[in-house]
């Protein structure tokens, strides 16, 4: 079983993952993360706090020689701004000023209701952890999982395909192909019209003092049918992949597939027919079955089908404005304009980056639960002799 925790706070020295279930001799190294860690801080959009920070992971544990050792894998990146931030995030008492403390609780934010349930009267205690700042070491976590997953022939690639209201088209391209046009654009999608009319609608909301939402998308290929079960709730890849989107911050939606959609039209125009052509193995395909449509994003009953898996994240609009919104003082209960923490005025093309990070752990773990094994070779034995049975199936 694949698992990890995070820890650390937004301005504090380091933000650490402790990952638990890769098993030995899984090539690794650090540019294999750093890589992905640098697509999360760019993207149109993005604020101050990204020309501060250059965000690498260092291996601390878990790794000896480029190859996982099968133990616990210790990920850390340091927060370069933490030096301006050693006293205010001190861990000892003796730094303690409570004059600094921060009282004015943001709209949209976790701030009032996170200092309510933990009972802080400084909102700063609760604002550094529920901070976006926390998704860096959770795409570097990722970039562990999309390995790993690398190793078996699956791809998983995230990109935008709504933002401010501006709709992408999907072109007709390889996975190869559409890795390359996101990867060179400013907003991390693949439809050069919208991408310009996406680029304009950020401008125009900067300028307004305002700020973007959107939606993102991320394709897993490559995976067997088999992944994830119907027998108990918890155990659907479906909801499991739902729940880990909508862990991210601001995300406020998910869908698989066809999603909402599905809810709109009949029977009919909703579910994908099945197929068989012995020939598709003879191809390179894994089974003869075979779909000619996929609105179920790659998943029925919980269990992946072998078709591509399609998952959209709905991100909300960043809610620190530089037009800041009304609120109130937690201690005084005076009302007051929100104070305007350092923002970015869109974040979605890096959320795209973050949402890619979250479905690769859900889909490692589910590749776990199917294929077993305490080293990359014993998993490999498991996963080839399925794909044996899949083929006489």
């Amino acid at each position: 079983m694949f698992r990890y925790l995070t820890a650390g706070e937004s301005h504090g020295p380091q933000l650490t993952a402790i990952i638990e279930g890769i098993p030995s001799g899984l090539k690794l190294s650090e540019s294999d993360i750093n890589a992905d860690l640098l697509r999360r801080q760019g993207g149109y959009g993005r604020g101050g706090r990204m020309k501060i920070e250059t965000d690498r992971a260092s291996i601390r544990s878990g790794v000896r020689w480029g190859e996982t050792l099968g133990s616990p894998i210790t990920l850390v990146v340091e927060n370069s701004d933490w030096i301006n931030w050693e006293q205010r995030m001190s861990v000892s008492p003796e730094h303690r000023d409570d004059s600094i403390r921060v009282t004015r609780a943001r709209p949209g934010h976790a701030d009032l209701p996170g200092a309510m349930k933990y009972a802080h009267n400084d909102v700063r205690n609760i604002l550094e952890r529920s901070s976006a700042r926390e998704t860096a070491v959770r795409v570097a976590v990722g970039a562990v999982a999309k390995a790993y997953l690398a190793r078996f022939g699956i791809a998983v690639v995230g990109c935008v395909v709504e933002l401010g209201g501006v709709k992408a088209e999907r072109p007709e391209l390889s996975v190869k192909a559409l890795q390359d046009a996101i990867a060179s654009s400013p907003v991390y999608t693949y439809d050069a019209k919208a991408e310009l009319e996406m680029v304009d609608a950020i401008d125009r909301a900067k300028a307004a003092g305002d700020t973007l939402g959107g939606v993102v998308e991320v394709r897993v290929t490559g995976a067997p049918v088999g992944l994830g079960s119907h027998v108990q709730w918890d155990r659907r890849l479906d909801a499991r992949l739902a729940a880990a989107v909508m862990s991210i911050q601001a995300f406020k939606g998910v869908e698989i597939g066809a999603g909402f959609e599905t809810a709109r039209l009949p029977g009919s125009l909703v579910h994908d027919e099945i197929y068989f052509d012995e020939q598709r193995m003879s191809r390179g395909e894994k089974t003869g079955f075979y779909r000619n449509t996929n609105r179920a994003g790659g998943l029925e009953g919980g269990i992946t089908n072998g078709e591509e898996i399609v998952v959209y994240g709905a991100m909300k609009p960043i809610p620190t404005l530089y037009t800041p919104l009304k609120s109130v003082d937690i201690l005084t209960k005076e009302p007051f304009e929100a104070t305007v923490e350092r923002s970015d005025c869109c974040a979605v093309p890096a959320a795209s980056v973050v949402a890619e990070a979250v479905v690769a752990v859900e889909i490692v773990n589910a590749f776990m639960e199917k294929f077993g094994g305490d080293s990359v070779a014993e998993t490999a034995r498991n996963y080839s002799s399925y794909i044996e049975y899949l083929r006489e199936f």
